[in-house]
């Protein structure tokens, strides 16, 4: 018996089904992307509105386009505008036309307050369906480093800087000496002494620049270490009137003025940062995120360049939205805490209570670990924010909720960045990259949402 095959024909013409909807299976995420954006208030939108040039695509299929593609893992607006007609799913989305990259790209750039508003609505919409509960939450904070639209490369430290503009000034004068010798050699051909001239002022001219800036930077951190640095006397102080003993450990030294040798400038994003990724040290920018721990929903985010988590745990609960209702509990590991920033976010009662690690837990857990053991005794008024602190991460129940904590936030980091495959910002500048973050975790919130089986709920 002869092999049979599937008949493939590429002549014959195909009649495809007169509704767009029916290109995809019912159950498709872009349904229900479609449905979630014309659910969505788009009154924050830029448009024209005077109607003038060219007519324009509506903010609900922009908006939906951007949104798929980032939740389907694909973000630059070159590759977008291939899809429109390569895709069948993004083809149906934009009803079969075909925005062009500087388009796409221009809305993205343009509509801040749109993906903001997008962002709180769809968490809105989780809540309408009872999905996300309002009031109450514990939600997990954590950050993660995202890669700048910049090389490493294109960075300089201080120390080097100052060196290349010594260089630059030591050859416009030999450039000069050069031009007033008759009997010099001549340039290379296409090479004239003025122009190279001009090349090397205006370097040093963004050298002074990127000097300028260094220094502004230093500033503030000198402000910074030095109000630290009173605070550490003050306790030190403190604590030897309490005892009336000398302090023992090494007396805290005073910050020094002035940018140091290794402090870095990006000639391309200059407000990214050189900071630690993994084993490497990359030009990046802190992604921050708080996630409900029941829905493993993003409720708050931001982005900072800071290259640790130090400063980041009072903006970071500051950025979880209003429409959530209050937090209770706010569970972040050691990077975030200091005294400090636990008695602004707790407030005195006023604000939620945080379980913060106090030092770094390794994988695993001992034998004594495992073992049975009542809650310790609760610290005595007026105790420290430290004592009550490690009080809390030692009672059965802080323990299980601080668990709580690495299976909820890393996991959502996980996805964003190996399922989804966003590891760096297209967009430049820390108010832009917080614009494509917010754009990110909007993807990211919708994409689990369907994954729940939600059904939109127009409010």
């Amino acid at each position: 018996m002869a092999a049979r095959f599937v008949s493939i024909d590429h002549d014959s013409p195909l009649l495809l089904p007169p509704d767009l909807r029916d290109w995809m299976p019912p159950g498709h995420m872009v349904h229900f992307i479609m449905d979630a954006v014309d659910a969505l208030d788009l009154r924050e939108a830029r448009v024209n509105e005077a109607g003038t040039g060219s007519a324009q695509y509506p903010p609900s299929m922009m908006l939906g386009l951007l949104i798929y593609c980032y939740a389907t893992g694909t973000f630059s607006s070159r590759r977008i505008e291939m899809l429109t007609s390569e895709s069948v799913s993004v083809r149906l989305l934009c009803a079969d036309t075909h925005p062009d990259h500087d388009t796409i790209c221009k809305f993205r750039r343009e509509n801040k307050a749109l993906l903001s508003s997008a962002f709180h609505q769809v968490l809105e919409l989780a809540a309408h369906a009872q999905v996300l509960k309002v009031g109450d939450l514990t939600v997990s904070v954590d950050g993660t480093k995202i890669l700048a639209s910049a090389s490493k490369h294109s960075a300089m430290s201080h120390g080097h800087l100052e060196e290349q503009m010594i260089l630059a000034e030591e050859q416009i004068a030999e450039l000069l000496a050069k031009a007033e010798d008759a009997d010099s050699t001549p340039l290379q051909d296409g090479l004239r002494v003025p122009e190279e001239i001009k090349r090397r002022e205006d370097r040093i001219a963004k050298l002074k620049a990127a000097k300028a800036v260094m220094e502004g930077r230093a500033k503030a951190r000198f402000e910074e270490e030095r109000a630290e640095y009173e605070q550490k006397l003050a306790a030190r102080r403190a604590k030897q009137e309490a005892t009336g003993r000398k302090s023992s450990g090494t007396e805290p030294q005073p910050p020094k003025e002035g940018p140091r040798p290794k402090d870095q400038y990006n000639f391309t994003d200059p407000e990214s940062r050189i900071m630690k990724d993994g084993g490497s040290f990359e030009q990046c920018f802190n992604a921050q995120a708080a996630v409900e721990v029941d829905t493993m929903l993003v409720v708050g985010q931001h982005v900072c360049n800071a290259p640790n988590d130090k400063q980041q745990l009072e903006p970071t609960v500051a950025s979880i939205s209003p429409v959530v209702g209050d937090v209770s509990g706010v569970l972040a590991d050691s990077g975030y805490y200091s005294d400090d920033a636990v008695t602004k976010v707790e407030d005195g009662g006023n604000g939620p209570t945080v379980y913060a690690a106090m030092k770094r837990h390794h994988h695993g857990r001992s034998v004594a670990q495992l073992e049975k053991r009542n809650d310790p005794p609760a610290p005595p008024p007026g105790a420290s924010v430290a004592e009550v602190m490690a009080y809390r991460l030692e009672t059965k129940a802080g323990k299980e909720l601080y668990g709580l904590r690495k299976q909820t936030v890393e996991p959502v980091f996980g996805i964003i960045k190996e399922a989804l495959g966003f590891r760096r910002f297209l967009l430049r500048g820390l108010e832009k990259v917080n614009l494509e973050w917010t754009l990110v975790t909007t993807s990211y919130n919708l994409k689990r949402l369907f994954n729940m089986g939600m059904q939109v709920k127009r409010v």
